[in-house]
């Protein structure tokens, strides 16, 4: 463009922006979370490595390891040799995701991002380049020791960086002002309370974790103890690694469908021990099962409760206030689906294959701790419509219609009153100025004289 005409642009539009400034940043903002992403994972892998006892540290190894290594921080399923490993740490998916959504949001800026229609050109971009990379790095490895799936590789990817990256933009493209625009009142509200309410219960899961790690000190700290102080940091990192698993688990265990881990099965409700992985974070593991376990079942019906306070406003009709309960429970079940689903998997098929997080079961149970105690509380505390009270009349009479019967009424007695005494006497008859009938009776040709003008014969 020369450049005058991308002065006279940029004057009648302030929000233009260039097409080489566009590309870019389009191109910055797809491949930056991509290499960000890569080196962070293979830094972990260098870090792990050098420190272990029994590990080989070199730098082609490291790098080659990186790979599938970034595409398992994608959530995306990793066969070694044969064997799949589904069960992968959250902790890396949520850092990359923030990185992803941090990445949107400051070419959203750059780019001065107003609509829908722009903002959904940066998702594209990020979203389009994760999904490609990841299939070339799957169709590159496939004949290796570690491979992975070419279509796991292709939408992994590219659905978690696209979900990332428009949260980070569409809310500045005009699309949740949109959104509230078109959307039932009833229906945002309870969205806003089911987000409220995952919320709630992932702070209710971790509360669980932390008071069983508390519980389980000694074991914890003996499980670090087992190795070298290299052994010691790698377990460390692994239970980091995998400590959003954990609160996803204490979740489900609180809500009473529980978790299992090959045989072993930890649940108010079901429990069967057994040896576990000698990883520190599993220290927290009940050998027995107990009866007071019941009682943190309050704590969902809490969260429950918590909603159903929240919506207790959001309508006069208790219909409505249960319709978003209804909202917010939905909310509720999908985002632990997704989460039971991704913090669980395969295991290698060996002695503790699957870990389960029993997500169906999870998402039923957490609806009717949800639905029922939020609706209970929306109903019961909410405000009642008032209708207006009817004055207290008397039976099959109306006031009007009976100050009408009472004047009928009176007008009778008077004219009854009037008839009695009847003016007309005959001495008064005789005075009136009425013509008599005999006067009535005239001659014909008096009438005919008068009408000529002359005096009638006689007067």
């Amino acid at each position: 463009m020369p450049r005058t005409d991308l002065l006279e642009a940029v004057e009648e539009d302030p929000v233009f922006v260039p097409r080489s400034i566009r590309a870019r940043v389009l191109v910055v903002a797809a491949l930056g979370p991509l290499l960000t992403g890569y080196a962070a994972v293979a830094a972990v892998l260098a870090l792990v490595t050098a420190i272990a006892a029994r590990a080989l540290f070199t730098t082609h190894g490291v790098l080659a390891a990186a790979v599938p290594g970034w595409l398992a921080a994608y959530q995306v399923p990793v066969r070694i040799e044969g064997h799949e490993l589904g069960a992968l740490p959250l902790l890396p998916t949520l850092l990359v995701l923030v990185l992803v959504w941090r990445t949107a949001v400051a070419a959203a800026d750059r780019l001065d991002v107003v609509t829908p229609r722009e903002g959904g050109q940066v998702v594209l971009a990020i979203a389009g380049t994760h999904a490609a990379v990841g299939l070339a790095v799957a169709l590159l490895g496939s004949g290796g020791k570690i491979s992975v799936d070419p279509m796991a590789g292709l939408y992994y990817p590219a659905l978690l960086s696209g979900l990332a990256s428009a949260v980070g933009v569409l809310p500045r493209a005009g699309l949740s002002h949109l959104l509230s625009e078109r959307m039932d009142a009833v229906a945002l509200r309870g969205l806003r309370a089911g987000v409220l309410a995952v919320v709630a219960l992932v702070a209710t899961g971790a509360f669980v974790l932390t008071v069983s790690l508390l519980l389980s000190f000694s074991t914890v700290k003996n499980l670090f103890a087992v190795e070298g102080l290299g052994g010691g940091i790698g377990m460390l990192l692994l239970s980091l690694g995998y400590l959003p698993n954990a609160v996803v688990a204490a979740t489900g265990f609180a809500a009473g469908p529980g978790f299992s881990l090959g045989s072993v099965v930890v649940s108010p409700v079901d429990f069967a021990g057994g040896p576990v992985p000698p990883l520190p974070l599993l220290g927290a593991l009940p050998e027995h099962s107990a009866p007071w376990w019941f009682l943190l079942f309050a704590l969902p019906a809490a969260v429950g409760a918590l909603v159903g306070w929240v919506l207790r406003d959001v309508s006069e009709s208790p219909r409505f206030r249960l319709r978003a309960v209804a909202v917010a429970s939905v909310v509720v079940a999908l985002a632990f689906a997704v989460l039971g689903g991704s913090a669980g998997g395969a295991l290698g098929g060996g002695p503790f294959h699957p870990l389960d997080m029993r997500a169906a079961w999870l998402s039923l149970a957490l609806v009717v701790w949800v639905s029922v105690p939020g609706g209970l509380v929306a109903w019961l505390t909410g405000p009642r419509p008032e209708f207006p009270v009817e004055p207290d009349v008397e039976p099959d009479v109306e006031p009007e219609a009976a100050d009408d019967e009472d004047y009928d009424i009176e007008d009778v007695e008077d004219t009854e009153d009037e008839s009695d005494e009847d003016p007309d006497t005959p001495d008064e008859r005789a005075d009136s100025p009425v013509d008599s009938p005999a006067d009535s009776a005239e001659d014909p040709g008096a009438d005919q004289a008068e009408d000529a003008g002359e005096p009638p014969a006689g007067r």
